[in-house]
């Protein structure tokens, strides 16, 4: 069974102090490209947090994100008594110096002092990492779970889409067989036409066989039945374990598909094949819009 790099996962832990609530939202991307929007003070996890997700979801755009909610009553201002004592012995030496009242109101004056407030950043605890470690795993473990259903999705969508590939090459088999006798008559139609002209009629022979065998399409017929093949096979069973690589491997075998079908398309010379290989060529594109999302 496929992954599709598309997903998200939430979940929430506590610690003593904090609940800290970690979500996780995945797209398609070539590699690993990992962004997080963490408070100030988890920069110290990132490298961490890196490396435990990096193995686990292989490759796509990740954005993570934390919020961290206080379960105890916390500030991160307070009053910075120390340097208030400073500013209350200098205005006091200030009033004796000058021979002025000192003032009635010292919370007024002291508090618009600059630095009267400090601001006490807040710090994680181990039981804090730890939380957040569990946060992570779980909510890493609802993105592989979305992963997968959404994996479910584009498994049954590519074996409609091959199963239509399928079906269209066998509807150019009928044109195929009344293809060759039309080509050859409008041939000898035109030649009949030139009466005035000999011609060897062995050697006309052999190069209306070398014509025919060149818009002879059973070699890519066969080719692109194999690749049919091989796309469902790499695609594995509905209970099969998901494969490194899967999504890479897929896109390079829709390449070779769609190599056949133009070849196809260009050795048809014929209306109503030309059609098929259209509509094959619609149904190969969707394959290669979708392959983009398969881990």
């Amino acid at each position: 069974m496929i992954l599709s790099m598309t997903g998200f996962g939430k979940a929430t832990a506590e610690s003593a102090h904090k609940k800290m609530t970690v979500e996780i939202k995945s797209l398609n991307s070539k590699q690993l490209d990992l962004s997080m929007r963490v408070p100030p003070y988890f920069r110290e996890l990132e490298v961490e947090t890196r490396n435990r997700l990096a193995p686990r979801l292989e490759r796509g755009k990740i954005e993570l994100a934390v919020l961290v909610d206080s379960l105890v009553a916390e500030t991160p201002a307070a009053l910075n008594v120390e340097v208030l004592k400073v500013y209350k012995a200098q205005v006091e030496a200030a009033a004796r110096e000058l021979g002025i009242p000192q003032p009635s109101d010292w919370y007024s004056v002291l508090l618009r002092m600059p630095d009267a407030m400090k601001t006490e950043y807040a710090k994680l605890e181990q039981g804090d990492i730890d939380a957040f470690g569990r946060a992570c795993d779980e909510a890493t473990a609802a993105l592989i779970e979305s992963r997968r259903r959404e994996g479910r999705k584009l498994y049954d969508f590519f074996l409609q889409k091959i199963d239509n590939i399928s079906r269209l090459l066998g509807d150019v088999e009928p044109f195929e067989q009344e293809r060759v006798p039309r080509v050859r008559a409008r041939l000898e139609e035109q030649l009949a036409r030139l009466q005035s002209i000999e011609y060897d009629a062995g050697r006309l022979e052999q190069e209306l066989i070398f014509y025919i065998e060149k818009l002879d399409v059973s070699e890519e017929k066969l080719r692109l039945r194999s690749h049919l093949n091989y796309f469902v096979e790499t695609l594995g069973g509905s209970d099969a374990l998901p494969a490194a690589g899967q999504g890479k491997q897929l896109g390079f075998i829709a390449q070779e598909m769609g190599r056949e079908i133009n070849t196809l398309g260009s050795k048809a010379n014929h209306a109503d094949m030309q059609k098929i290989v259209v509509k094959m060529k619609d149904e190969l594109e969707q394959i290669k819009e979708q392959v983009l999302n398969v881990l």
